[in-house]
């Protein structure tokens, strides 16, 4: 199942208003939706319940578009999940090539079996950067043309990060996003300890050494639910504004809240007075820019396959429209 400050070919990149004063702008939905991705065949792992969710959507070394989702309910081993990839040769094209299935857990490693989500990618200093959950922290793979990933190594010997204190194997950690903000790689994620979901950040000189846990934002109207803080994604359409994408449900009834701040580590802990902003009919969210425009993707209300349309940010929240 969401990247500012990049190189303008990565085409994660939001366009920064010249004036950052002003009150905050609003995302705005623009025209129609076209389908990406749908239900794939895994082949011997495929199930008439299984559902693509959490994703990534970059361009790779060679300029196609790449799609990665974590497809659950398959009959894989343990938590069901697994990775899957699709391919577009123009982002305007409609139901993409499927790939077949990219990547599944590795549990010699530590990952939980089945239990891969929401892979996110970035490029950085001539690679490609994908972050993961593994159902009980935050991984790392990387790739030099943007379609085959390698698992990083760390001083344990496998792709996950080393998060600084006592790790909650319960909360389950997932859906990181990173962005770059200033001199520092900012990591949001979710989890749910004590089951109260909460969106959190840590930063990083480097991609790779990681500072303390902080809890970004947590409760108000979106409530304290497990599930209330899912797919957190931060952009920042203007300079020194930053905006807090967080889901609450999926499906036909889709929401996801908006938060402003010009924190980019503090969107309000049941606090939304200072920071709420609009709430959209939409799962899961990513947010890029190509060609000069701006494009959202999100998760088909049946769940079964991923959409596209246009973005704007304006001053008033008329013309906010459901997929």
């Amino acid at each position: 199942m969401h990247a500012l400050r990049l190189a303008a070919a990565f085409a994660i990149v939001l366009v920064a208003h010249s004036n950052a004063a002003g009150p905050p702008v609003v995302p705005r939905l623009v025209g129609e939706w076209w389908t990406v991705a749908t239900d794939p065949d895994l082949g011997e792992l495929t199930t008439p319940k299984q559902q693509p969710v959490d994703f990534g959507i970059w361009r790779a070394a060679d300029g196609t578009w790449q799609l990665w989702s974590c497809i659950r309910a398959t009959k894989a081993p343990g938590k069901t999940r697994l990775f899957h990839r699709w391919e577009g040769a123009r982002l305007t094209d409609r139901n993409w090539t499927a790939k077949g299935i990219a990547m599944q857990a590795d549990p010699t490693l530590g990952e939980t079996e089945g239990g891969l989500q929401a892979p996110y990618v970035i490029k950085h200093d001539g690679q490609f950067w994908m972050f993961y959950g593994d159902w009980t922290g935050i991984c790392l793979a990387t790739s030099s043309d943007g379609k085959l990933f390698t698992r990083h190594r760390g001083s344990n010997g496998g792709p996950q990060l080393a998060f600084p204190g006592p790790v909650d194997r319960d909360a389950n950690v997932r859906d990181p996003m990173v962005i770059r903000i200033g001199s520092l790689w900012h990591c949001y994620y979710t989890a749910h300890p004590g089951r109260k979901g909460s969106d959190y950040a840590r930063t990083s000189p480097d991609l790779l050494t990681w500072g303390p846990e902080h809890v970004v934002a947590a409760r108000g109207r979106s409530g304290d639910g497990p599930f209330t803080a899912e797919c957190p994604l931060v952009v920042e359409p203007r300079a020194g504004h930053f905006y807090l994408f967080r889901t609450q449900r999926y499906g036909t009834n889709a929401q996801t809240t908006v938060y402003h701040s010009r924190d980019p580590l503090d969107f309000g802990i049941d606090n939304d007075e200072a920071h709420y902003v609009a709430t959209l009919p939409v799962a899961a969210p990513e947010i890029f820019q190509h060609e000069g425009e701006l494009f959202m993707a999100a998760l088909l209300p049946s769940l079964k396959g991923i959409q596209v349309t246009r973005l704007e940010w304006t001053a008033s929240a008329s013309g906010i429209k459901a997929p």
